[in-house]
């Protein structure tokens, strides 16, 4: 993908339009392009050019948009970092990748000089923001410094196989999986999105928190850049916010996590608010509760409610549940484009037929090159042949649509039986009293696994025994799938995009 080219065309057809909107302050697609060739003539003046890695530290922001592009614009390598990481897991993935430059915003408990010293490749850091005092102006700049770093500016010629991102998706310590994109792949969320929902530049984005370090919110950014469409931006997700924007700002599309959802609907009169703008709302990320989608349809009638599948290894999204599928169908089916092949396996490798559950796994140009330096991690997802293992466990109905029964390591063995997470949490989550939930496998002398679940109920004063949830569970799973013990919080943990974070989970105290 050439994000030079396709700026300057939105940016002649679209000038004045908003192309980013963030705390209520628009951004035009002629400011955007601007904007982004400064950054990107600053960051060359600093040494930054083809196949160099240069990493962001911000949380969303425009200003991260605007290093993005000026990385892209030199054909460089962008490592996007969650700013909710720590000062050792920053120096880790620095040093992974060899940045050589990093773009921060200060942060209480991150020590910048401290980073400096332990990161041998890096030469700047470009600081945007409030209280950035450095004696060694070199090596330290501000944001508006790096602007003025005046540069004959002309595009590195594009090889569309060229590394283009680094997505650090773990690994802080030991061995990082940085997932590899080229700048083919780039392309691959925007036809994705044009083959399933043929969004028009008259469509409005709205990236509820969603950060740019993930996937998913590059997406966004590449969807307005695409669409020519307008990107409502949120730092972080905050449900009231959401819904005031999808309201003042007429969003059209949007995609969230299951547990974002039950955020919105646990708002006092969520229902209060005009949601009639929106034509998709597209659930990602894990298994959804048809009951609690149901729900939020009510509230926004005109719009499809969708199920989308991906993952950073395969430059998501790669997968829609098509229109005008009936909400109950939704939890997690979805269909592939032609341009991405599909096949279902058992433990020996063998492709099953459809209604036989295996492991997905998918080839094509969507899938990435591989994790960054990490040999070893890489064979042990992608085959020979170009097939890529998901660690996801799916099966295929008839009709050709693919539904994800759970992660490989959210299946438990119960005494020889199979019981996978998201299965047990859906029936749970049919339960009157209950807003969330999240099963996890703990250790059992006697069966070596059992599952746990941990709830949250859907008002402070309810209250729900184990006895009533168990006779309740019996009407509707088999007695080996039922929770072995339960745990009530006052909330789940969740992680940067907002899915429960099941490791955290599994490490609270055993019993």
């Amino acid at each position: 993908m050439d994000f030079l080219k396709v700026l300057e065309k939105q940016s002649q057809e679209n000038g004045q339009k908003a192309a980013i909107i963030f705390r209520d302050s628009p951004v035009s697609y002629i400011e955007l392009k601007e904007f982004s060739l400064q950054a990107a003539s600053g960051l060359k003046k600093l040494g930054v050019g083809k196949s160099d890695t240069a990493a962001i530290f911000l949380p969303n922001s425009p200003e991260y948009i605007y290093s993005f592009l000026g990385i892209f614009f030199l054909r460089g390598i962008c490592v996007p970092l969650d700013f909710m990481l720590t000062e050792e897991e920053i120096v880790n993935f620095l040093n992974h990748s060899e940045s050589r430059v990093l773009i921060a915003q200060p942060k209480k408990g991150v020590d910048f000089d401290s980073i400096r010293s332990r990161c041998p490749a890096l030469r700047h850091i470009v600081f945007f923001g409030e209280g950035c005092e450095f004696a060694d102006k070199e090596y330290f700049l501000s944001w508006s410094e790096l602007a003025a770093q005046k540069s004959d500016f002309s595009a590195a010629p594009i090889n569309e196989n060229d590394p283009a991102a680094i997505f650090y998706t773990s690994g802080s310590t030991g061995h990082p999986k940085g997932v590899l994109l080229n700048y083919s792949q780039m392309s691959n969320p925007i036809e994705t999105l044009e083959y399933f929902l043929k969004p028009l530049k008259e469509d409005s984005f709205l990236c509820a928190g969603v950060p740019f370090s993930h996937v998913g919110g590059l997406d966004y950014m590449l969807f307005m850049l695409a669409f020519g469409s307008t990107l409502v931006l949120m730092e972080r997700f905050q449900p009231l916010e959401v819904l005031k924007n999808i309201e003042k700002y007429k969003i059209t599309i949007f995609c969230i996590v299951p547990a974002m959802y039950v955020a919105l609907l646990s708002l006092k009169d969520y229902d209060k608010f005009d949601l009639s703008s929106l034509k998709y709302a597209v659930v990602f990320g894990a298994p959804s509760s048809p009951l609690l989608l149901e729900r939020f349809h009510k509230v926004c009638p005109n719009a499809y409610l969708l199920n989308g599948w991906g993952l950073t290894e395969t430059a998501a999204p790669n997968a829609f549940l098509p229109t005008g599928t009936k909400t109950k169908e939704i939890p997690h089916t979805g269909k592939f484009p032609p341009w991405l092949e599909a096949k279902i396996v058992d433990d020996q490798g063998n492709t099953l037929p459809n209604e036989r559950e295996g492991e997905l796994l998918l080839r094509g140009k969507a899938i990435m090159a591989g994790y960054y330096k990490e040999r070893e991690l890489t064979a042990q997802v992608l085959t020979s042949d170009g097939w890529f293992k998901t660690g996801d466990v799916s099966r295929r109905d008839p009709a050709g649509r693919y539904y994800i029964v759970g992660r490989i390591k959210e299946m438990i063995k119960v005494g020889g039986e199979i019981v996978f997470c998201p299965e047990v949490e859906e029936v749970i989550h049919r339960h009157p009293k209950v807003k969330e939930v999240g099963v996890v496998g703990v250790p059992d002398k006697l069966r070596g696994e059992v599952p746990k679940a941990f709830i949250v109920l859907k008002e402070e004063n309810d209250s729900l025994s184990e006895d009533d949830l168990r006779y309740f569970l019996r009407q509707h799973i088999a007695h080996f799938k039922i929770p072995h013990y339960f745990e009530f919080l006052k909330e789940l943990p969740k992680n940067r995009v907002g899915k429960i974070d099941k490791e955290r989970l599994k490490k609270t105290t055993a019993p």
